[in-house]
């Protein structure tokens, strides 16, 4: 791995060709060398520490009990905005989000001219605030954390002076502990251990939600819409409008609507189905819809040989959105209770009809995948603009990778495809993905830069 550097070396930016240290994933990005001492920032260094932190996030949301989509949300969200902040010091051209999200107070602050190895930072921060996040994770995954900080922890410290690598630790822990206590205040903390509110009736009446076949769940998180929302000002903001209104006539809007799910599911194409199927997304089985936008991100974030500073404040943006999007999209899904097609269908057109994906245990006005596409697909084209790319995140399930000429493309297909699966109508998708890109939009107005 090559000799240490010493505290001049490293104040210097790795002169006299300490800048070509080899520090494996999370290693210096060619440094200029300087005539003067400076502090590394972190757009030298690659996004190694928080691509491998974020996979691991989602191998956790999928495996942890618990880890609805609206869960799987705000952890993400928690997650981004730990590894930004901590990094606030090395990114002397951003700002900290103190006092921009809400109820977000001041965070501790780096030393005066403290040196930082700003990998290490990114290390201890991940492994800190998902150890907090996901508590209930099995001993396997949490001995995962356990190894993954331990990885990246051998491969840094021996190429650093002993004080910059502790304070380095330090910061990430310091910073994420913080932000966990934060996060504890925003009525969804310990979600997981009440996704099904014993509190809650559902309201009773025409056109109103009631569970769905197979299981015939009661109505998940029931309360999520009441917690607080990190950049838009309330969970009512970016409002998607009202649903077509709930009628049984045969020649009305809302029963043309049920016929357009009920022949599109049994009229499907293969390429239709596979659409559908690859944006299922479903809770234990995937890293949910949430994740998805995440794993996206993840792969842009490669493909495009990020830095360490645009991974941060991409995993900051996209988790704010992603999450946004779920406080918002769950108030006005609890505001209209509207019920599901199959509901519909089976009681107006074919008792014996069931979607082609299994409905899951909520209202159906908005689409929460959709929602949270928009959202995310706003933010992201905000920040790298129209970018090309294929999908890998279901490789590893056996299903075919997809490619989009832009984000816009890959979410207006997560939104059409719970109408190929069957289980949303048309509004729900098309005016989710409305309201997720203005959520988005709402997002990318937050001062990131200085």
């Amino acid at each position: 791995m090559g000799r240490s550097l010493s505290r001049r070396e490293f104040l210097r930016g790795g002169l006299a060709g300490a800048a070509a240290l080899a520090l494996g994933p999370g290693g210096l990005r060619g440094m200029a060398v300087a005539a003067s001492p400076v502090t590394p920032t972190a757009d030298q260094f690659d996004a190694g520490v928080p691509t491998a932190w974020f996979d691991l996030s989602l191998l956790l949301v999928q495996q942890t009990a618990g880890f609805s989509p609206p869960v799987a949300s705000r952890a993400l969200a928690y997650a981004g905005v730990a590894l930004y902040e901590a990094l606030i010091p090395g990114m002397p051209d951003h700002r900290s989000l103190s006092g921009q999200l809400n109820g977000l107070s001041e965070l501790p602050r780096a030393g005066k001219n403290r040196v930082y190895h700003w990998p290490t930072v990114a290390n201890s921060s991940l492994a800190a605030i998902l150890r907090r996040l996901f508590l209930v994770a099995t001993a396997e995954n949490q001995a995962a954390i356990d190894r993954l900080e331990a990885t990246f922890a051998t491969r840094f410290r021996s190429g650093l002076p002993p004080g910059v690598y502790r304070r380095s630790v330090d910061r990430g822990q310091q910073v994420a502990g913080a932000v966990f206590e934060w996060s504890k205040s925003d009525g969804g903390h310990e979600g997981y251990l009440r996704n099904f509110s014993p509190d809650y009736v559902p309201p009773v009446g025409p056109g109103l939600w009631v569970p769905t076949p197979p299981g015939f769940l009661p109505a998940l998180q029931p309360f999520w819409g009441s917690c607080r929302t990190f950049a838009v000002a309330a969970a009512a903001a970016c409002p998607p409008g009202d649903h077509t209104p709930y009628s049984e006539e045969l020649s009305s809007p809302f029963y043309r609507e049920a016929v357009e799910v009920y022949e599109t599911v049994n009229d499907l194409t293969p390429q239709q189905r596979d659409i559908a199927l690859f944006w299922s997304d479903d809770p234990g089985n995937t890293p949910t819809p949430p994740g998805h936008s995440i794993s996206i991100l993840t792969q842009v974030l490669r493909q495009r040989a990020s830095s360490l500073q645009v991974a941060a404040e991409a995993y900051a943006r996209v988790g704010i959105a992603v999450a946004d999007a779920f406080i918002c999209c769950w108030h006005v899904k609890y505001r209209y209770n509207l019920l599901r097609p199959v509901t519909y269908i089976q009681a107006r057109i074919d008792p014996s009809w069931l979607p082609i994906l299994t409905t899951p245990p909520f209202s159906e006005y908005t689409s929460g995948h959709s929602v949270q596409s928009g959202a995310s697909a706003q933010v992201l084209t905000d920040l790298f603009g129209e970018v090309a790319f294929t999908d890998h995140t279901h490789d590893g399930r056996g299903l075919a990778p997809r490619s989009f000429r832009s984000f816009l493309e890959a979410a207006e297909e997560a939104a059409i495809s719970r109408l190929y699966g069957g289980i949303h109508f048309r509004p729900a998708i098309e005016l989710g993905v409305d309201q997720g890109r203005c959520i988005g939009e709402r997002v990318s107005t937050l001062a990131f830069r200085a």
